[in-house]
């Protein structure tokens, strides 16, 4: 089978290549207790191109196979739960970081760890969305479960230009939220404005440091960058309002005070998408397939080939890529 391989020792360089590996590379561990996928699709996230160019310590053994989304066919199982045909999705549980990922023509998940594709999900819309539309997803499931409806007025979107920001702008707007970008990308300011968003801050509006509390201005944020700018929108949240915490793009560091939450009794929900239940995965992504339309999602999306991730994961690390990336593993 083929799959993109990622390798380094102590005395040799990384390195990122193509080869014909036999199924046995995978950890025995993982080959015994999972169910054989045959992988359509992959592909690349922010995690995913770390790992393939080397970078931020994503990965802890090599050799080592990325790719934290797949969806595919059931080529093998034991579990009575997933016959041989069947079309699933797995995103996050380790797969791409801890475990052998979704870039190889097979990989072997846990049945815990899958979902069977059904009614408005499908194949395409499952791998075009991926890792990046369910977090974002759940960021705007946990702003409406403190009862963050439109009516309290504008959501602050942070990374808009990215991945699950420019998903949870569309998400927002499709629910008939005011949403407001802020973006380091002027280029892609016209397509955040065709999403329909109110207004665009350049992120340097939002980058320095601010006093412990400011002018309410904001029900809602949903953050994918950390860093200053989440300490600052945090002085700026209405009573009762809340933060979605995604991402640190900026930084992991938060420098605030405890007055925000006590005296304007706001929320700072984090959200992970890694290890979230199963049992629950369903239902967000049936509702994330119902919201999304398809042509959005041909706009939003390119799709390359096996060969060409280690191209596109250097562009996407250098912020010369915008939406959605799917690899087309077999």
């Amino acid at each position: 089978m083929k799959a993109l391989v990622l390798r380094q020792t102590e005395t040799s360089p990384f390195q990122c290549q193509i080869e014909n590996i036999d199924e046995r590379l995978f950890p025995e561990t993982q080959r015994k207790s999972g169910v054989k996928i045959k992988v359509h699709y992959s592909s690349l996230n922010y995690k995913d191109a770390l790992a393939v160019c080397g970078m931020g310590k994503i990965i802890k053994h090599y050799p080592f196979i990325p790719g934290i989304d797949l969806v595919g066919s059931v080529a093998a199982s034991e579990d009575p739960a997933f016959k041989v045909g069947d079309l699933v999705l797995a995103t996050g549980f380790g797969y791409g970081e801890v475990e052998f990922g979704g870039m190889s023509e097979f990989a072997f998940v846990s049945a815990l760890h899958l979902l069977k594709l059904s009614g408005s999900l499908t194949e395409y819309k499952a791998i075009a969305l991926g890792t990046a539309g369910f977090t974002a997803m759940l960021c705007v499931d946990a702003l409406q479960q403190a009862n963050i409806t439109p009516e309290r007025g504008d959501i602050v979107v942070t990374g808009a230009s990215g991945g699950v920001g420019s998903i949870a702008v569309y998400i927002l707007r499709k629910l008939g939220y005011s949403v407001i970008a802020i973006s380091g990308n002027p280029d892609r300011y016209q397509a955040l404005l065709q999403l329909g968003v109110k207004k665009i801050y350049d992120r340097d509006h939002f980058n320095e440091p601010s006093r412990p509390l400011e002018k309410q201005q904001f029900a809602g944020v949903i953050d994918t960058v950390g860093g200053d700018i989440l300490a600052n929108l945090l002085s700026k949240v209405q009573y009762n309002g809340c933060i979605a915490s995604c991402g640190l793009a900026q930084s992991y560091q938060l420098h605030t005070t405890v007055m925000p939450f006590i005296l304007r009794n706001i929320r700072l929900q984090g959200v992970d998408s890694v290890y979230f239940p199963l049992a629950q995965r369903k239902a967000i992504w049936q509702q994330l397939a119902q919201i999304i339309e398809d042509d959005y999602l041909k706009d939003f999306t390119r799709e390359i080939s096996l060969m060409d991730v280690p191209v596109y994961a250097k562009k996407l690390l250098e912020h010369q890529l915008y939406g959605r990336t799917i690899v087309r593993v077999s």
